[in-house]
């Protein structure tokens, strides 16, 4: 067990210090898009450089083989800034883009990450993160990749995060692709497909299924959407919050508190934090969010204790008392079930999770068979005896894994 966590520490230190890998500072100014602001180039590492680092990885994940067995290119990694809306409002937000070192055209990858607190943890902020540049890699196996920091973080960090908002979340991301379609149409060295593939987990997998489906409703003839891939996600709002509500103890109480404290800033629930959460908690709620503190840092200042942390009231009537009517309605609003696609889908979930309930990829997928998709078109992939973060890379590996044969036609 010691060789495997001194192990696991040699490969974080290798990946982010010592890579042979040229870092760009130029910035490059395009007024004239419609959603590219700027972009500046920051890192190219070469296909030997990679081919190493995700080699080591598989010793520890072998799921990881199926992207190193299919290097075929060096990574140029990008910067960018792009325009978006925010309630009718102009933003500016950003992300990270990946891209093969080869000249071609290539379809693009678009990956939505899981739930983070830090403003110093988003993508572009933080492009150096072992998932991010693992994500950075796939572009070495012939994908532009697309990794949106969401708003509230990279240039949008002066605002609030909007913490699974439907509205914001699709058209943020959706922005960006177009963003990363003119920097390749125009600026850069490759092109792109129409293809798209998609993919995330946590709050990324719940806010890649609200993609998906937006995509399939307003772009199916821009887009061609290839296969979305959806892991450990929140689907089912009001199926999550009875499952919190009926537990002693729930883990990870940041997400609750993120949540609401995003609705009663977006106004969708009008109830005062007191209403739902007690003393002292209700008081520290909108200071807990300023993009200062990490998950762990916010559960320190609230409890696991379902009973201390939220009302009695709520606990017994937030499904019938309508003083709550606005909380309904946001869950209701922000929830996503199955719907008859006809884009290959993967669910993947870990067995043991406590934070998101398993079942709630379970009822997902039993929703899409109702509507009538083929077992053959939607997929459900358990991740036996993995809680919630230790699923998190074995969920990603098979969810590009399974994207990279469907690129390859198999």
């Amino acid at each position: 067990m010691k060789n495997n966590v001194l192990f696991r520490l040699f490969l974080i230190l290798l990946m982010v210090g010592t890579f042979t890998a040229c870092e760009i500072t130029d910035s490059n100014k395009v007024p004239d898009d419609n959603y590219l602001i700027d972009y500046v180039s920051y890192k190219s590492y070469t296909a030997g450089d990679v081919k190493t680092r995700l080699n080591l990885y598989a010793t520890i994940y072998p799921e990881l083989k199926t992207i190193s067995d299919n290097i075929k290119h060096g990574v140029d990694v990008y910067k960018i800034t792009y325009k978006t809306k925010f309630q009718g409002k102009d933003i500016t937000a950003s992300g990270l883009v990946s891209v093969p070192s080869t000249s071609g055209s290539y379809p693009i990858l678009s990956y939505q990450n899981g739930t983070n607190t830090l403003h110093k943890n988003a993508p572009s902020a933080d492009p150096d993160n072992q998932l991010y540049q693992m994500l950075e890699f796939v572009a070495a196996t012939g994908f532009i990749v697309s990794v949106p920091d969401y708003l509230g973080f990279g240039a949008s960090s002066g605002m609030y995060h909007p913490y699974y908002d439907k509205k914001s979340t699709v058209e943020s991301v959706t922005d960006m692709l177009w963003a990363v379609k003119e920097l390749a149409n125009n600026y850069i060295h490759v092109a792109p497909k129409k293809d798209l593939y998609i993919m995330g987990y946590s709050q990324g997998g719940w806010a890649t299924l609200q993609l998906q489906k937006h995509i399939e409703e307003n772009y199916s003839s821009d887009i061609s959407l290839r296969a979305s891939a959806c892991g450990s996600g929140g689907y089912d709002l009001r199926f999550i919050n009875n499952y919190i509500l009926a537990q002693t103890d729930y883990p990870m109480p940041y997400f609750i508190g993120y949540l609401f404290n995003s609705y009663i800033k977006l106004g969708e629930i009008t109830n005062p934090a007191s209403d739902v959460f007690k003393s002292p908690y209700s008081d520290r709620l909108s200071k807990l969010y300023d993009g200062s503190k990490s998950g762990e840092e916010i559960n320190a200042q609230l409890t696991t204790k379902v009973a201390d942390l939220i009302t009695d009231e709520y606990r017994s009537g937030s499904n019938t008392n309508s003083k709550f009517g606005s909380v309904i309605i946001s869950l209701n609003k922000n929830s996503i079930s199955g719907w008859k696609t006809n884009v290959p889908t993967l669910l993947t979930y870990g067995t043991a999770d406590t934070y998101v309930p398993p079942q709630g990829s379970v009822n997902l997928y039993n929703e899409f068979l109702a509507k009538g998709v083929a077992t053959g078109k939607v997929t459900l992939l358990p991740i036996v005896g993995a809680g919630h973060n230790e699923a998190i890379i074995p969920s990603g590996a098979a969810s590009l894994g399974w994207i990279i044969n469907i690129e390859k036609g198999q």
